[in-house]
């Protein structure tokens, strides 16, 4: 499968009389040579084949997961008996909150190892609003009935208030206690307060439990505390998808405007691409800039107006990703972030400056090729419809494959030392077991979603098959979109007279072909990228799992096994590029391509960082102020900033969510646009290439670039003096 790797490092022959020939032998000058090749063939079938094979498995796995996942599992809390609290059409359908018998119970260790609070959990319509013991709703339940009516709606359907304290715990069938409460992520917590600086709940600051003991506000902190982490757990995602319900369209909002601004620079890179430079440069330093004020005011703000009120984060209700947000040092290392790039930016600027000129003129190159070709710059939207419904398929096959199953339960022994805990159940034969007389006051209760099939078996192995897919899939897209814009740019370079020599449609055919001839090929080069990132991720997966096992030396070879791979992925990414417009131009297969662009590049090394990393750092300025933009004002609006232009959204857990959603969606989007401008100008790059090596620019062999591009080049010493014959 990595044959193509090595089809770049053939052997040197024993008589080789120079260097170049190291590299294959320069192009010939052909007559006939027009442009991209028209008779071809398909190329690299079998590979074609397999990758039908795979996307066919992905439909049926997809269609499997849809049988057999239930989505309604992460979006709502489940009881002890695996029912949904609020889903509409079940008895569940009016109390929407989970209700916790005895939060007490969730400092237990046993928690957090099994994802779950070893006490009885119930859908209510509301939270407690008061004190009240079981004891103390019986004594007055014989003066007025109303108690027990407002009693019974924390206990199960079977209750009834004439048992004894004991036959309750027994049975349990009712809280032994409870006390004022407030509904936080459709949950029952304390309703913490302060007073004169103490931590009370009611007023009060203990409280009894039920069972004749006196308890602290400081034990029932506690334990919201256990049942947060377990929340952290198991519910950051839930939150996370509130705050998108609430702010999808604003940033579907933002998004478009991220893609008007995209279009509208390119648009103007056609005419003022110097211009347009300079107005790159100013807005990325004046964001950065403002990134670093802003950092600034936050971190002198906390250091002068240190908070010493006991607030929300002190009780640890919150996730600790919003505690970081209070903390001064957060903002100081921000700050530092944003001056070191700011100066690296403007380093770059000074050190680059003769190069970044040839590349606004190549630029300026590529506007020509794009002003004759219009439609290219509507294929980055086309790319991004695939790409999402790439994403959106992944994302549901995955939330259905996490959802798939038939409710398990499990023994939960409150105190943690029942020898059968952790061992599934059945909850309705529990109590005639043996297990419940071994472990008194052990609870069989809902654990999660699972099951025992061939099916059920083999879901961790179908989310490893589902992500390699995705991953295929998106880097196919993005070659499909590579190769037909090489295509069609290659088109425009070799006509002779432009634009009366460009063929109709050069786009479209060049898309036909990619799609008709080159599956294969291109399903062979983004093999290669997905492969290179699932290992990626794998290794990621390691670190996170033995993080608390690592000493120095795996730490080391982690950092070396990410910078080994972050540089593979970055050279197959620039190589599979050049050999996509090898592709699009010979109609060869992949490996062979690979090579000759290899060896054209290598022919040709000393202008590759002109045309490719001076260019590319040139337009990435320009994502960074696309990007930066959007995210300016996305950061005003959803901090409440901007009340003049339009109100924000006033009920976001982390508005972090919908602000780096909207910067990294920008960011795409720029990228998705300014990479036209960067494939133009490496087709253009590539045949250039090819084009001195052809023609020596007289009359019977001229040069299909502009004389003024030619020129140019010429001058800054780029391109070398061809060998006399």
């Amino acid at each position: 499968m990595f044959f193509c790797l090595f089809c770049f490092f053939l052997e040197k022959p024993a008589d080789t009389p120079s260097e170049e020939e190291d590299f294959g032998d320069p192009r010939t000058y052909d007559p006939d040579f027009k442009g991209p090749v028209a008779n071809r063939s398909c190329t690299d079938v079998l590979c074609c084949m397999i990758f039908l094979l795979c996307i066919i498995g992905y439909i049926v796995l997809g269609l499997v997961a849809w049988v057999h996942g239930d989505p309604r599992r992460a979006a709502y809390p489940t009881d002890s008996q695996g029912h949904f609290c609020g889903q509409k059409g079940t008895p569940n359908e009016n109390k929407t909150i989970l209700f916790y018998f005895n939060l007490l119970r969730c400092t237990s260790p046993s928690m957090m190892l099994n994802l779950q609070c070893p006490t009885t959990q119930i859908c209510v319509s509301k939270c407690p609003e008061k004190f009240l013991t079981y004891v103390e709703m019986q004594l007055l339940y014989t003066k007025d009935k109303s108690y027990w009516e407002d009693y019974r709606q924390f206990c199960k359907t079977t209750a009834k208030p004439a048992k004894s304290l004991t036959q309750l715990l027994l049975d349990d069938d009712c809280p032994t206690a409870i006390f004022p409460s407030k509904p936080f992520l459709q949950r029952c917590f304390p309703d913490f307060s302060t007073k004169n600086g103490t931590l009370t709940i009611g007023s009060s600051m203990v409280f009894q439990d039920g069972n004749g003991k006196t308890r602290s506000v400081i034990e029932l902190r506690d334990a919201a505390n256990g049942i947060n982490k377990l929340l952290d757990a198991k519910s950051l995602g839930l939150k996370v998808f509130e705050d998108y319900v609430t702010t999808w369209y604003w940033i579907l909002i933002g998004l478009t405007i991220a893609m008007f601004l995209s279009w509208i620079f390119l648009i103007l890179l056609r005419f003022i691409a110097g211009c347009l430079f300079w107005v790159f440069i100013i807005g990325v330093i004046g964001i950065i800039g403002y990134g670093i004020w802003y950092c600034y005011q936050e971190y002198t703000k906390l250091q002068e107006h240190p908070s010493s009120v006991l607030t929300i984060y002190d009780i640890g209700i919150q996730t600790s990703i919003s505690m970081y947000f209070e903390l001064k040092q957060t903002w100081f290392t921000f700050m530092i972030i944003l001056c070191i790039i700011e100066v690296t930016v403007i380093l770059m600027l000074i050190f680059l400056r003769n190069r970044i000129r040839v590349a606004i003129i190549l630029l300026k190159e590529g506007s020509k090729a794009i002003g004759y070709i219009p439609s290219t710059l509507v294929y980055p939207a086309l790319t991004f419809i695939l790409l999402s419904i790439c994403i959106c398929y992944w994302v549901m096959t995955a939330v259905f494959l996490a959802t798939s199953g038939v409710p398990v339960y499990k023994v939960i022994a409150p105190e943690g030392n029942c020898i059968h805990e952790n061992q599934t159940c059945d909850p309705e034969m529990f109590n005639t077991t043996e297990i419940a007389k071994a472990c008194p006051g052990a609870l069989c209760s809902f654990a999660f979603y699972g099951g025992k099939s061939l099916y059920h078996q083999y879901i961790p192995s179908f989310h490893v098959y589902n992500l390699f897919v995705f991953l295929w899939l998106i880097n196919f897209v993005i070659a499909l979109g590579q190769c037909a814009l090489a295509g069609a740019f290659a088109t425009y370079y070799w006509a002779m007279k432009k634009p009366d020599d460009i063929p109709r449609y050069p786009l479209f055919t060049s898309f036909g072909r990619a799609i008709r001839y080159h599956t294969g090929s291109l399903a062979f080069g983004s093999l290669i990228i997905a492969l290179i990132q699932i290992f990626k991720i794998i290794l990621e997966y390691l670190d996170h799992r033995l993080k608390r096992t690592q000493n120095t030396l795996s730490k080391f070879l982690k950092c070396c096994l990410r910078c080994c791979f972050w540089c593979l992925e970055n050279a197959i990414k620039f190589l599979n590029r050049n050999a996509y417009i090898m592709i699009a131009i010979y109609g060869r297969n992949f490996c062979r391509s690979a090579k000759d662009a290899f060896n054209l590049l290598m022919r040709n090394v000393l202008k590759v960082a002109v045309t490719d990393e001076v260019t590319y750092f040139v337009l990435f300025l320009g994502k960074i102020l696309v990007a930066g933009s959007i995210g300016v004002l996305a950061f005003l609006f959803f901090t409440q900033r901007l009340p003049v232009i339009a109100q924000g959204p006033t009920s976001l857990n982390y508005y972090w969510v919908p602000l780096l959603t909207v910067i990294f969606g920008s960011y795409l989007i720029a990228h998705g646009f300014f990479s036209v401008y960067a494939m133009c100008v490496e087709t253009i790059f590539i045949c250039f290439c090819e084009d001195l090596e052809r023609n020596d620019g007289s009359t019977e062999k001229p040069y299909f670039i502009t004389p003024n591009l030619h020129g140019i080049l010429i001058k800054k010493q780029l391109v070398p003096q061809k060998q006399k014959e």
